[in-house]
């Protein structure tokens, strides 16, 4: 009797095309699929995500069952569950003998050093390939980052359009132009609604996992009460089309706005079924370029689309493979402030940080505005250790997976990595945030108010943070006129500013330990 190959098959891996399974014979395969408490915990990740990923990977068995493929499943509340992918290797290759492993390589530092581990663990070949869902390999990236002394991502991003041939005219970029972004920044009109965004009733078997998180991580952050998110590549589809014919076309002026109560505005919503494996990226660019063939959306909004995901979720994963394992402990402006409380339980009266928290606790989901120029604005003028803030990113967020969420909070937000991912750090005043959102009007602080009591926190914070990172920073072409108008201030106003924020700082609330990781 010929011994099954083992093709274990991690929980941001649920796509039918997966190379591993390429090619494979199913009398001779079998499929391990594992839920691990490990995997669950090593940051106590939002009780969304866990369903979320939980549900998903259960229904992509039953789809590779009714397929005819052997899958080995073991579920989180299996009394033989080691709670490891380690162990749960382990324990298939007892009941299976497998002649061999194979397995897509995994999009996380610590998981690949554990699979790295497993030949000698198990006395198995174990063949690791790379995940051909992203449109440039790892060692593609590398290529492409070696002997550049700048790794910005639009030169990155034109490469990937010439490659892929989207949204070109022949060798030209269609409209005449790569990058549209400045079009992409209106202010959000008067009572902005966006339509309602898809949601999915959970079904028996979501059901069964929304009983078992709830009865298992009843200490993590979140709420289930809204559960939305789809847990099938059906359902994926189906947010797909909705957003290419309702919110699409207004996607890409509308896309850094915010609007208090308005948790999702026109964005897509498909960045949780693209990072499962549930929507292929290149086909979810294909359906908005063929969108703007036909007339039925601006280019301004489609290469806006484009652009996030075979432009800067491709760059964000090559620069997280290109920076580890340093990336995790960067901190480049000696940031050392804990984070404060309000981050998980909401209650301030900054209410633009009020409402992100909450759409973040309702929802394990906020747009790309919201968390860079908020979230992680407060956090980079505030000077938060940033390992506390990416621990932070990486639980409450359904989208999150380390190679997405550290480069992005690490490097880009905090400018914890010196500069190799953004040319200069996101700091904003209150000014901008009144500019792209509604959030100032009703908010207990005034925005146009610059320092002392009763002034948005955001004003002297982002004085602050320019003031004492000054010698960092005064040269840099992007800010350097920053340092100009402070320059220009009579020596009151400076001194005004610098004790407003420190006696912000000194209010804020740390938060209690354990919040984030087990």
């Amino acid at each position: 009797m010929t011994r099954p190959i083992l093709v274990p098959i991690l929980g941001d891996q649920l796509t039918r095309t997966l190379a591993s399974l390429r090619g494979m014979t199913k009398a001779d395969t079998v499929v391990l699929m594992m839920e691990v408490r490990e995997e669950a915990t090593y940051v106590k990740h939002h009780k969304q995500k866990l369903v979320l990923i939980f549900s998903a990977m259960r229904h992509f068995a039953e789809e590779l069952r009714q397929a005819g493929w052997h899958v080995d499943y073991i579920a989180l509340d299996d009394p033989e569950n080691s709670g490891s992918f380690s162990g749960e290797v382990e324990r298939a290759i007892q009941r299976h003998d497998p002649e061999r492993i194979r397995i897509v390589e995994s999009g996380e530092w610590r998981v690949r050093e554990m699979i790295d581990d497993w030949p000698d663990a198990f006395d198995r070949d174990v063949e690791v390939l790379a995940d051909d869902r992203f449109l440039c390999a790892i060692h593609e990236f590398a290529d492409w980052a070696e002997d550049r002394d700048n790794l910005r991502m639009e030169a990155f991003y034109r490469d990937m359009r010439r490659r892929t041939g989207l949204l070109m005219e022949g060798d030209e970029p269609a409209g005449g132009q790569w990058n549209y972004d400045k079009q992409n920044r209106a202010s959000p009109d008067d009572d902005m609604r966006a339509p309602p965004a898809p949601s999915f009733k959970p079904d028996t078997m979501t059901c069964e996992v929304i009983e078992m998180v709830e009865r298992e991580f009843a200490d993590h952050f979140g709420s289930l009460d809204r559960f939305r998110w789809p847990v099938t590549s059906d359902q994926a589809k189906s947010v797909l089309d909705a957003f290419i014919t309702e919110r699409l076309p207004d996607f890409g002026t509308y896309q850094d706005a915010m609007v208090c109560g308005e948790d999702d505005l026109f964005h897509s919503l498909l960045s949780t079924s693209i990072n499962l494996g549930l929507l292929d990226p290149l086909e979810c660019c294909e359906r908005a370029a063929e969108a703007w063939r036909e007339g039925d959306a601006p280019l301004n909004a489609v290469e806006g689309f484009v652009r996030q995901i075979i432009g800067w979720r491709e760059y964000i994963r090559g620069m997280y493979w290109l920076q580890m394992p340093d990336l995790r402990e960067a901190n480049a402006l000696k940031a050392e402030r804990a984070l404060p409380e309000f981050y998980w339980t909401g209650e301030t009266d900054m209410r633009c940080l009020a409402d992100c928290v909450r759409s973040t606790r309702d929802n394990a989901h906020a747009h790309h505005i919201q968390r860079l120029m908020v979230l992680g604005n407060f956090a980079l003028i505030a000077g938060i250790r940033p390992q506390e803030v990416e621990d932070w990113f990486l639980v409450v967020y359904a989208d999150a997976y380390e190679w997405v969420e550290l480069p992005n909070v690490a490097a880009m937000a905090l400018w914890a990595d010196e500069g190799k991912l953004a040319s200069k750090p996101y700091a904003a005043s209150g000014n901008y945030i009144n500019k792209m959102s509604d959030y100032c009007g009703q908010c207990a602080y005034s925005v146009s108010k610059k320092h002392g009591e009763g002034a948005c926190s955001f004003n002297p914070l982002y004085w602050h943070f320019m003031d004492r990172h000054r010698e960092r920073f005064e040269n840099n072409p992007r800010i350097s006129r920053v340092y100009a108008t402070w320059d220009r201030m009579d020596a009151d106003k400076r001194k005004a500013y610098l004790e407003s924020a420190e006696a912000f700082l000194d209010s804020l609330k740390p938060a209690e330990n354990g919040w984030a990781r087990a």
